[in-house]
C-alpha cells in the first residue's frame, strides 16, 4: 500500500536546522546552493525545452543564490538569460555573493528588467525566508510579474517557495507569486500544501541536493503529508477467519424526523468503510423513516438519553458517531455526555479497548459556549475521541482563544487537540488532522466538488467505520480523509454526498490489493 513520496513536511526554522546540520557534517553551504541551482535549471528546461528568453529574478538571500546558479547553467544551455537583482551588488554575502560572481553575465536592477520579450520567468526572490509583507519595490515587482503571466500565458518557476508565501502557514504576505510551478529542496514545507500557498505553488517538485535523510531523526518533525504510508500499518485488512463481530459494531446517533438524512449518510458511511455492523438510534417519531430507508443497517429505538445508555451497555457496540443532524441545544449537549460516560472497555475482539467516539456537526455546535464542559466530559471518559469541525464551528468553538489569530492550520488544530485532549479534524480543502502531543497530517486531495452538503456526514462515519475495526484515532481520522478525497474525485463532478460510500468499494480494493496478477478469472 505504501508510496514512495516523502511524507515529511518541515516548517521554515526545521528546514534552516537541516541545513545547518548538513554544513556541520563537512557539506559545503555552496555545494547545496549549487545543486538546488542545478534542480531549478532542470525544470526550467522542462518548462521550456526550446530556446528561449529567461528572466531570473533574484533576491538578496540565498534563494537569490541559487538563481544565479540556473542563470549560469541555463545559459550554458543556450538560453537568453536576463538576471534582474532586487539588492544592490555589495548587499549579497556569503554563497550567494560566491553563486553571484560565477555568473558572467549582465545584471540589471529588477525593478528596470523588461518582461516583454520573455518566455519564463524564475522567481528566486525570497522563497520560504521571507518573514514579513513584501512592501515597495519587491510588491510592485510581484505585482508586475502576475500580469505579465496571466496576461501572456506564459509560466513562472518559483525557487523553494513563491515569494510572498509563508513556508510554515502557506499564507500569503501582502502578495505573492502566482507559479505554474514551485522547486522545493529536500522536503516539501507545511506552505506548499496549505491553502492559498498551494494554489501560488502550482506544481511543485522535490529536489534532492546533498542533505542526508539521517537529519530527520534530529528535527524530528510532526507535521506529514496525508498519504497511506502515514498509516497503512494501522489499516485494518479483513482477515479470511474474520466475522462480522470481529469488525466492530458502530452506533450513530439519529435526529429528529426531519433531519434523518444526514445520520444515514453517517451510518452508510461506516458500513462501506468497514464496519461489520451499524445501528442508527433514533427517536420513535423518526423510527419509520429511517426503517424504510435502510436495509443492511439496524435501527434500535432511543428516546432519551436513559434509553441510549441502556443501549449501549452492549460493549460489543465500540464506536459511537453523534453529531450529524442532532439538533443544537442542552437536549444535544447531555446525548453527548451521556456517550461518553459509557466508555467502558469493549467486548470481543476489540475487548479491552475504550469505546471510541466521533464528535461532528450539531454536537460541536451545542458546545459552542461550553467548550470546557465538553473537554471535562471527553477527559472523563479516557476514550479515543476525534472532534470533526469545519472552520466555522471551530471558530465557534474556541472564539475565546485569541492566540489562535494568526497561527497555521497544523498549530491551531494542535492547540485545540491539546485543549480538548482528543483527536481534532480540521475540515477544509486542505483538511487537518492533529493529536494532543503534536502529530499532524495536512491533505491534498480534495477535489472541488467535494464542497457539497452531506459529505461531512459520510466523512464522520467513515472515520468510525475504522474506528470499529481497531485503527487508532489519529490514524483512523487521516486515513478516513485520504479516503474520502478520492473517492470524489474518482466519481468526478456532480458528485452528491450519496456517491462518496459507493465509490469507497474500489477505491479500498485498489489500496489493500494495489496489484491483482494472481485474481482468479473465471
Amino acid at each position: 500500500m505504501s508510496q514512495a513520496l516523502p511524507l515529511e513536511l518541515l516548517s521554515n526554522a526545521e528546514t534552516a536546522e537541516a541545513d545547518r546540520l548538513t554544513i556541520n557534517s563537512g557539506v559545503p553551504g555552496s555545494f547545496l546552493m549549487e545543486q538546488a541551482g542545478a534542480g531549478v535549471a532542470r525544470e526550467a528546461l522542462r518548462l521550456l525545452p526550446d530556446e528561449g528568453c529567461i528572466v531570473v529574478l533574484c533576491g538578496p538571500g540565498n534563494n537569490g543564490g541559487d538563481g544565479f546558479v540556473a542563470a549560469r547553467l541555463l545559459s550554458v544551455h543556450g538560453f537568453d538569460v536576463r538576471l534582474g537583482l532586487l539588492a544592490a551588488r555589495d548587499a549579497l554575502h556569503g554563497d550567494a555573493d560566491s553563486a553571484a560572481r560565477a555568473w558572467n553575465g549582465p545584471i540589471t536592477a529588477a525593478h528596470e528588467i523588461n518582461l516583454e520579450h520573455a518566455d519564463l520567468v524564475i522567481d528566486a526572490l525570497f522563497g520560504a525566508g521571507l518573514s514579513r509583507p513584501l512592501e515597495g519595490a519587491a510588491r510592485d515587482l510581484v505585482l508586475r510579474v502576475n500580469e505579465w503571466s496571466e496576461k501572456t500565458g506564459k509560466p513562472v518557476l518559483a525557487v523553494d517557495l513563491p515569494s510572498g508565501i509563508n513556508g510554515t502557514s502557506g499564507q500569503i504576505l501582502g502578495v505573492a507569486i502566482k507559479a505554474r510551478r514551485s522547486v522545493t529542496f529536500f522536503r516539501r514545507k507545511p506552505g506548499h500544501v496549505l491553502l492559498p500557498g498551494r494554489i501560488h505553488c502550482g506544481e511543485t517538485v522535490v529536489v534532492g541536493i546533498g542533505i542526508a535523510e539521517s537529519v530527520l531523526a534530529e528535527i524530528k518533525p510532526q507535521t506529514f503529508l496525508n498519504r497511506p504510508a502515514a498509516w497503512e500499518r494501522d489499516f485494518p485488512v479483513p482477515r479470511i477467519e474474520g466475522h462480522k463481530y470481529s469488525r466492530g459494531h458502530a452506533v450513530v446517533v439519529s435526529g429528529p424526523v426531519a433531519q434523518t438524512g444526514a445520520a444515514r449518510l453517517a451510518a452508510r458511511g461506516a458500513l462501506r468503510a468497514g464496519a461489520g455492523l451499524v445501528t442508527v438510534a433514533t427517536s420513535s417519531e423518526a423510527l419509520l423513516v429511517h426503517a424504510s430507508a435502510l436495509t443492511a443497517i439496524m435501527t434500535r429505538v432511543c428516546d432519551s438519553p436513559a434509553d441510549l445508555r441502556k443501549l449501549l451497555e452492549d460493549h460489543r457496540k465500540n464506536v459511537v458517531v453523534i453529531g450529524p443532524g442532532l439538533g443544537v441545544g442542552e437536549e444535544s449537549r447531555l446525548l453527548v455526555e451521556t456517550i461518553l460516560q459509557a466508555s467502558g472497555p469493549a467486548a470481543g475482539t476489540h475487548a479491552g479497548s475504550p469505546r471510541a467516539f466521533v464528535l461532528d456537526a450539531d454536537a460541536l455546535t451545542s458546545f459552542a459556549q461550553e467548550r470546557q464542559r465538553l473537554a471535562k466530559a471527553i477527559a472523563a471518559s479516557g476514550a479515543p475521541v476525534v472532534l470533526t469541525p469545519h472552520e466555522g464551528e471551530f471558530g465557534n468553538l474556541f472564539a475565546d482563544r485569541g492566540d489562535f489569530a494568526g497561527r497555521s492550520k497544523p498549530d491551531r488544530a494542535r492547540a485545540a487537540a491539546q485543549a480538548m485532549g482528543c483527536v481534532i479534524l480540521l475540515k477544509g480543502p486542505d483538511t487537518v488532522v492533529a493529536e494532543p502531543h503534536g502529530r499532524a497530517t495536512i491533505a491534498d486531495n480534495a477535489p472541488p466538488w467535494l464542497a457539497t452538503a452531506g459529505s461531512g456526514d459520510v466523512l464522520s462515519g467513515m472515520i468510525g467505520g475504522l474506528l470499529a475495526q481497531g485503527m487508532p484515532a489519529f490514524e483512523a481520522a487521516s486515513a478516513a480523509v485520504w479516503l474520502h478525497g478520492v473517492s470524489a474525485t474518482r466519481f468526478g463532478p456532480g458528485l452528491i454526498a450519496e456517491d462518496l460510500p459507493e465509490m469507497l468499494p474500489t477505491v479500498l480494493r485498489d489500496l489493500m490489493e494495489p496489484s491483482r496478477e494472481d485474481e482468479m478469472t473465471l
